[in-house]
């Protein structure tokens, strides 16, 4: 009886803040170069010699609790010299509640490629969303429906007939991207005219996302025709009132990858992130597990998995002016 209480609370509380004023973040991927037009438009077509690339993203936060959280996402890109920079295309959906709260987006993203120097590069992002979320208002709880010794057995009275199920709206982001051989930085800027997303009444505006990230990528050592490189790197999210520090350091050796990262906010050191990876020519694959940390590790969520797969579409003819960002794979 404990379980579906404490499950029923949650929907509770999820229909207050829905019926009264949204203050949600977007879902965050630990893999994040590995989703890359996802983390900053200015990614798009950055690939190697600007050949397509597609990309598919899948993680699981909290499968302890019953496939709660679930985030996938699929792209394209590729870098076109007739328009000076890349094209991109990508669709994302994450599933809330067990699938009774849904949100998708599709994007058309481009970003001018500027050569500044022969060792350093700038590339611009812009992107175009629509963006769809859907809620299943008869799976919710409300606090009519409580009885105090027997729990929630009555009907409630709020008018969930007429309340609407859908809520659609355009949404727009920009980023830019600057890089060296073995240096590179980012800026982001997602949901930028802060769209209104409330269900019932007005005051739920999605808040603006803010992204930083910096990183490198440094030989160490060559065994065989085989260089290993090490890529510390960090990561800088802000969503309104919710702020998330992510470092950590790739090692590469090869064909295999391996990474180590820490997450936390301000006031909460929330999990280590594990990460194993290889890299083919045309394709590589990644798999990282969350380690919670934090208070939730005595609630048996069971981390977060996460699996990341991309393939390396050959091209006619490689961009001779196009420099490769030296950014982790993964």
């Amino acid at each position: 009886m404990l379980p579906r209480i404490i499950r029923t609370l949650f929907a509770l509380l999820c229909c207050f803040s829905i019926s009264k004023e949204i203050r949600a973040q977007d879902p965050a991927f630990s893999q994040f170069y590995a989703n890359p037009l996802y983390l900053n438009p200015a990614f798009a077509g950055a690939t190697d010699g600007g050949c397509p690339r597609a990309n598919l993203n899948y993680r699981d936060q909290w499968p302890g609790i019953g496939r709660t959280y679930v985030t996938t996402s699929a792209s394209w890109d590729q870098h076109i010299n007739a328009i000076g920079g890349g094209l991109g295309v990508i669709v994302a959906q994450d599933r809330a509640g067990a699938g009774h709260l849904n949100t998708t987006h599709a994007s058309l993203l481009y970003s001018y490629h500027l050569e500044v120097n022969r060792k350093f590069s700038v590339k611009a992002g812009f992107e175009a969303s629509y963006r769809m979320i859907n809620l299943d208002w008869e799976e919710l709880t409300f606090g009519d429906m409580i009885h105090p010794q027997y729990g929630f057995i009555y009907p409630t009275n709020e008018d969930i007939d007429n309340y609407t199920e859908t809520k659609s709206f355009p949404d727009f982001s920009t980023g830019i991207l600057g890089y060296s051989e073995n240096f590179f930085f980012g800026f982001a800027a997602h949901h930028l005219t802060r769209p209104e997303q409330g269900f019932i009444s007005d005051g739920s505006e999605l808040p603006t996302k803010f992204t930083a990230h910096i990183g490198g990528s440094f030989p160490l050592s060559r065994y065989r025709n085989a260089i290993t490189t090490i890529s510390p790197n960090f990561l800088y999210q802000k969503q309104q009132d919710f702020q998330q520090f992510n470092y950590g350091i790739y090692v590469n050796r090869g064909p295999m990858v391996g990474g180590l990262w820490a997450r936390n906010s301000l006031n909460n050191f929330d999990s280590f992130i594990l990460m194993v990876g290889i890299i083919q020519e045309t394709f590589k694959f990644g798999y990282s597990y969350d380690i919670t940390v934090s208070n939730l590790k005595n609630s048996n969520t069971l981390g977060a998995h996460e699996l990341s797969f991309t393939l390396f579409m050959p091209c006619r003819s490689r961009s001779k002016s196009f420099n490769t960002i030296s950014c982790p794979q993964f």
